[in-house]
């Protein structure tokens, strides 16, 4: 699903820091140093991006259209 704006804990504000922390994964940098990279200090936020995800493309191939027709 679409991740969070803010941290459902402290409400920092992370949902702009999603798709910055996925260019990191893809260079290769390990998920802490690109956690700690973002200034994501607390466990709370950390937790947001670890745990987020993306099942927007699992959710496309659902289309209730084709099976009312």
């Amino acid at each position: 699903m679409i991740i969070p704006v803010r941290c459902f804990t402290c409400g920092k504000l992370i949902g702009n820091l999603w798709s910055l922390y996925e260019k990191k994964l893809e260079e290769g940098m390990s998920k802490c140093d690109a956690l700690d990279e973002l200034n994501l200090s607390r466990y709370c936020c950390r937790r947001m991006l670890l745990t987020h995800a993306d099942m927007v493309d699992k959710l496309l191939c659902y289309n209730i259209y084709e099976r009312k027709s």
